[in-house]
């Protein structure tokens, strides 16, 4: 069953939802004057892909092609070292909705997909991997919900099952992060860190500053939208075992993501991650203060007021950084 997560509006949120409105076409059928018009901009990282990168490309141009949107396809080339970049170049003359974009040096999934949004044309963005792991057919569906329904801002795929690397280890460290991540947010999240999602242009660009240069740029946009209040819907899709060899290394990369979930939230709601620890060191160097007057009195232990002083200066540095958050335009 499709779970959407809803929020309520900020004004400046309801300000820009009403601007979105008036900006976008009544219709998403083209009519002969608008062949040059892009609605749904695909932003497709490539890294390596040379054995899968042209199916895929046709796979989501068919999809595309089939539907009612006018599109385009941004293929970013991550200084592939095999010859993707060749394939895409010959690709192009072939794909009249695609264009190339390629990097000199390698900046990361995050760098692609930040850069591809800043460039992309349509008031739509779609990302997605180049790897065959997504139903990237689906992906009109995507578009049609944001399409159909102007309090939705971001569209996510949630995958069913897990196909990829390092299996065993990798599910229960993403099912602890996932449940961090709804802790923090207050929030249901089905796919933390899905990398087929469809989103408001618009609505992103604030956030784009923040994505990192790996994977967990698709963290950090759920976890952006969800701290400012745009609603995002989960579409249950399969995954399919990728292409290739994966670029996901398990340490590094579960330790990047849990760093990223406690940075966004610190970033939007401090009092979240700093609060709980202080209040429980009060809490503890409270008790143990009156073990120590009751055992010895008129005298504190000094990991008495150890804990007593971490926990203040905890909270103080929570009420700093709220205040700082509080402060910002966004």
């Amino acid at each position: 069953m499709d779970t959407t997560v809803r929020h309520g509006r900020a004004n400046k949120n309801t300000r820009a939802a009403t601007q979105r409105h008036q900006t976008r076409p009544a219709t998403s059928h083209l009519t002969e004057g608008d062949q040059g018009t892009v609605e749904v901009s695909i932003v497709l990282p490539c890294y390596n892909e040379q054995e899968h990168v042209l199916a895929e490309i046709e796979r989501i141009t068919s999809a595309m092609d089939a539907s009612v949107y006018p599109y385009e396809v941004l293929a970013i080339d991550d200084a592939s070292t095999d010859e993707t970049l060749e394939i895409l170049r010959q690709a192009e003359a072939r794909f009249p909705h695609l264009r190339v974009l390629a990097f000199a040096n390698n900046g990361g999934s995050g760098t692609a997909r930040r850069i591809g949004t800043q460039q992309a044309r349509g008031q739509i963005v779609v990302w997605t991997d180049a790897d065959m792991s997504y139903p990237n057919d689906r992906i009109p569906e995507l578009v049609e919900i944001l399409d159909k329904d102007e309090n939705i801002d971001q569209v996510v795929g949630a995958r069913t099952s897990e196909q990829g690397t390092h299996k065993v280890l990798r599910v229960p460290a993403k099912w602890v992060i996932r449940k961090i991540a709804e802790r923090l947010t207050n929030t249901k999240i089905p796919d933390l860190n899905s990398g087929l999602r469809a989103f408001r242009r618009e609505v992103s660009l604030p956030y784009l500053r923040l994505l990192p240069a790996g994977f967990s740029c698709v963290t950090t946009i759920t976890m952006a939208f969800l701290h400012n209040q745009h609603a995002i819907h989960y579409m249950p899709i399969g995954y399919a075992k990728r292409s290739g060899t994966s670029k996901f290394h398990f340490v590094k990369d579960a330790y990047r993501y849990i760093l990223q979930v406690l940075r966004m939230v610190m970033y939007f709601n401090p009092l979240k991650v700093l609060m709980p620890p202080s209040l429980a060191l009060l809490a503890v160097g409270t008790g143990k203060a009156a073990y120590d007057v009751i055992s010895q009195p008129v005298r504190l232990a000094s990991n008495t007021l150890l804990i007593l002083l971490t926990g203040l200066i905890i909270a103080s540095l929570a009420l700093l950084a709220d205040l700082i958050v509080r402060s910002r335009t966004n």
